[in-house]
């Protein structure tokens, strides 16, 4: 049965409902030309002329028309918007002026959204909750590598960051875990307790390769790291001549205590296939497991862990399956992603955060999201930035992506250098990578396979590789007063960070169709992400616009040619406009301000024109330009035009 909300009958025309031979489903007719929304889409950010399943996939690199995150919701520039309240996998059919949804069996409300792009995404958001905003150490680079399996690793990596002068705010460790429980660090002695039971850090004697988990997590913190472990919602089957002893009590706690995802026939629910193959699926539809696997992990949160990386999640594949909230696969696929990652948030401080891959309904309470895996290569580039500009079309505010791809060979300097580039400007900076036997293989031997910036110089044999990547890095440390504000802004009005042109330009046809360029604050970025390229066209909307590149105010309402190095990313700012950066004595962007996000070196406010602007921080900074002019306050204020820079922008 469908409930049709809203509707307004100047946008919407002809409208029929009809039953299906697997659902239902309803049609109509409107002046739509372009579509967006969707969820995370790696297939282009117009959704129209495509057929768009709502069905959360886990899909290792070129995702293609497959999602981690898809949405039933989108949005068109005749002013309608279209949210289909629904867990199952609502199928969406868009041509120029005609709109088919499809659904399985059941029960359905659809609501009709009316205005501005703005105000549309603002209702959707309102409708599925409240963003939650993330610590503001999760806006510096974050670091991370399948690899690093012991605590040595990351002792050596944090030695690499100060001999480098890297600014990292964050480091994630995957390989921590004794791969059995995913909840106890590697090679830990303690006694095998009942399966309902939790454990304190009292519980363990540790030793190599994590000899101190609680004196490494101080020591990152003394030098200003948080720290994130991965997790995965399993109850793995034991591979082959394994032996968990804890694992097997909570195991068979968690079936005997209805725990867990369960088959048609009440057996408990064991993964078929791709990835955790047999394991059991804890079922956090009940309020029961939620604490359960919480209290857990909740001795990591004791000694300080800073967040999870909450991996996975896409398991049901069997639509037959059944939970203890009553519900099948068919309507819990997509949710069962939401309740996870719910779950974890639910128990996290406001200082820590979450990483998911996977998301629904209702994820933007749950910060932050990752595009998943990308192959090495410009193509999977281009992709991964039309997904973070779906995804926040959508109004999911805090989104990343794995600096130069996550997966295959290791990127050359040209593509590592452009999406390092783009991350600077995106929600969340960090760089990761497939463990050295991954899905790929075939890697040569003694090569070292991580994506940091040290390793990329050294495998392509090229020291500018590093130059260039720490002056972005140190960039990003500038920009962070500007990120942290436009979080806050995200958070307060239901909008991305990383935003389309069609926000701010809604009525500009230009604008509606350029999907490789993004708005952050007054900020305009226009990536790199054709290899061999040393320029790109960049659209600038109506107004003006002063470029950083080429170190000129340029009218708007054209599309211009911006030449663009290597080591180089066009970024406009509008005039009128401003941006707030955290700058070192010497007020050179670039310039080391070091990793602090407690603390600011010096806070300018850069300028174009003369604007109207108010900033305000939790450092008691604050500040009021009145036509360009400082009416009080205590920051710096530089025009654009007499910015400086570190050698090598």
């Amino acid at each position: 049965m469908l409930r049709l909300h809203d509707l307004d009958k100047h946008k919407i025309r002809n409208l029929t409902t009809h039953e299906t031979r697997d659902g239902v489903g309803f049609s109509y007719d409107c002046d739509a030309t372009v579509a967006y929304g969707m969820g995370e889409r790696f297939d282009g950010v117009d959704r129209m002329g495509k057929r768009t399943e709502c069905t959360i996939i886990e899909k290792f690199t070129n995702q293609g028309g497959k999602t981690y995150f898809p949405l039933p919701f989108f949005f068109c520039n005749d002013g309608h918007g279209l949210f289909v309240q629904t867990d199952a996998a609502a199928t969406f059919a868009l041509t120029k002026g005609h709109v088919e949804v499809s659904l399985p069996a059941g029960e359905y409300d659809a609501f009709f959204l009316f205005g501005s792009p703005r105000d549309i995404v603002s209702q959707f958001v309102k409708m599925t909750g409240a963003p939650a905003l993330p610590p503001k150490w999760a806006f510096g680079p974050w670091i991370s590598a399948n690899r690093w399996n012991k605590q040595s690793d990351v002792e050596e990596q944090v030695e690499i960051l100060s001999e480098t002068g890297y600014p990292a705010t964050a480091i994630v460790v995957e390989a921590w875990s004794d791969e059995a429980t995913f909840y106890i660090w590697n090679g830990a002695k303690y006694k095998t307790r009942d399966g309902g039971a939790a454990f304190t850090e009292s519980d363990f004697t540790f030793q190599e390769p994590w000899p101190d988990p609680k004196g490494m997590i101080d020591a990152l913190h003394a030098r200003n790291v948080k720290l994130v472990l991965w997790q995965i919602p399993a109850l793995k089957k034991l591979d082959e001549g394994q032996t968990c002893p804890q694992h097997d009590a909570d195991d068979a706690y968690a079936a005997s205590n209805g725990l867990v995802v369960q088959n048609a026939d009440g057996t408990p629910y064991r993964i078929p296939k791709q990835w955790f193959v047999g394991a059991h699926v804890p079922d956090f539809s009940v309020p029961r497991t939620r604490k359960w696997w919480m209290e857990k992990r909740g001795y990591l949160t004791d000694m300080g862990v800073d967040g999870f990386k909450t991996d996975g999640g896409e398991f049901i594949h069997d639509l037959s399956a059944r939970f203890h909230n009553g519900r099948d696969g068919v309507s819990m696929r997509n949710r069962y992603v939401a309740d996870y990652e719910e779950t974890y948030a639910d128990a996290i401080g406001p200082e820590q955060t979450l990483f998911s891959r996977a998301g629904y309904l209702g994820a933007q309470c749950c910060p932050i999201h990752w595009a998943g895996d990308q192959a090495s290569t410009f193509s999977e580039m281009r992709a991964v930035l039309g997904a973070g500009l779906s995804l926040g079309l959508c109004g999911v505010p805090f989104w990343s992506f794995d600096i130069g791809g996550f997966a295959g060979a290791l990127p050359g300097a040209e593509l590592y250098l452009r999406s390092t580039a783009l991350s600077v400007f995106a929600p969340v900076m960090q760089w990761h990578s497939e463990p050295l036997g991954g899905q790929f293989g075939g890697f040569e031997t003694g090569l070292v396979n991580d994506r940091s910036p040290w390793n990329i110089a050294k495998h392509t044999n090229d020291p500018g590789v590093l130059k260039t990547a720490l002056l972005y890095a140190r960039l990003r440390m500038n920009l962070l007063p500007e990120l942290y504000r436009q979080a806050r802004i995200s958070v307060e009005t239901n909008l991305p960070m990383m935003r389309h042109l069609v926000f701010e330009y809604p009525s500009d046809e230009n604008a509606q169709r350029c999907h490789d360029q993004f708005i952050l604050g007054d900020l305009l970025i226009a990536p790199v992400v054709e290899e061999g390229a040393v320029s790109r066209s960049v659209y600038l909307p109506e107004g003006r616009w002063y470029s950083f590149l080429t170190k000129e105010t340029l009218k708007g309402g054209r599309t211009i040619e911006v030449p663009a190095g290597r080591g180089r990313i066009p970024v406009c700012l509008r005039t009128p406009g401003v941006v707030a950066l955290n700058l070192p004595d010497s007020l050179r962007v670039g310039g080391d301000v070091g990793n602090r996000t407690d603390a600011l070196r010096n806070l300018v406010l850069v300028i174009s024109g003369k604007p109207d602007y108010k900033y305000q921080d939790e450092f008691g900074n604050s500040v009021v330009l009145k036509n360009g002019e400082a009416a009080s306050g205590n920051a710096r204020v530089i025009e654009a035009s007499k910015l400086t820079f570190e050698e090598g922008f």
